[in-house]
């Protein structure tokens, strides 16, 4: 389930929605709870029960070793996220090398209106998703701390709540 499968799903499809990468995705997701998928054609005879006779019928794709915790399952399953938060380089190492939470100092800059929370995406410099979480301040407090140390979030607003934008137990990589 890394990035090359996404690559070889290619885009959209002639006789669907989203063609072969929607799929990918959705096995992803069965994946992050700990179930197998089979992706294959239903225009087949007896998919299901040739399947189930343990017949070689289409791709199999396993579940990822570690279950995500319900929560992350949760938050992994939002497609609807209610702003994005761009990150730097040093923040998309951080939480992907590291487990590390979203630091306001790791943030380039806020997009839409969201309030502490909710939903948020955070994407890289390019704007490829890297993760998605529950924000600790709201899009406009988020942008007054974007750039900077945590020990300055007091002073910038008056209070603090959080170090972290996103902690990294609300937070799960995509």
């Amino acid at each position: 389930m890394d990035e090359r499968l996404l690559a070889m799903a290619g885009g959209g499809g002639v006789l669907g929605r989203g063609g072969m990468v929607t799929k990918v995705r959705a096995a992803r997701l069965a994946a992050r709870s700990g179930c197998a998928t089979v992706i294959a054609s239903g225009r087949g005879e007896n998919v299901l029960v040739r399947l189930r006779q343990a017949e070689s019928v289409g791709t199999l794709l396993l579940p990822e070793q570690d279950r995500l915790a319900s929560r992350k399952q949760w938050l992994a399953a939002h497609l609807q996220h209610a702003g994005r938060v761009v990150i730097d380089a040093g923040a998309v190492q951080a939480l992907r090398q590291g487990g590390r939470s979203l630091l306001p100092v790791g943030v380039k800059s806020v997009q839409g209106n969201f309030q502490r929370g909710e939903v948020v995406a955070c994407v890289d410099e390019s704007g490829a998703t890297v993760a998605v979480g529950l924000v600790n301040y709201s899009a406009d407090e988020a942008g007054r701390i974007a750039g900077q140390p945590s020990d300055r979030i007091e002073s910038l607003l008056g209070y603090v709540d959080d170090a972290e934008l996103m902690h990294r137990d609300n937070l799960v990589l995509i």
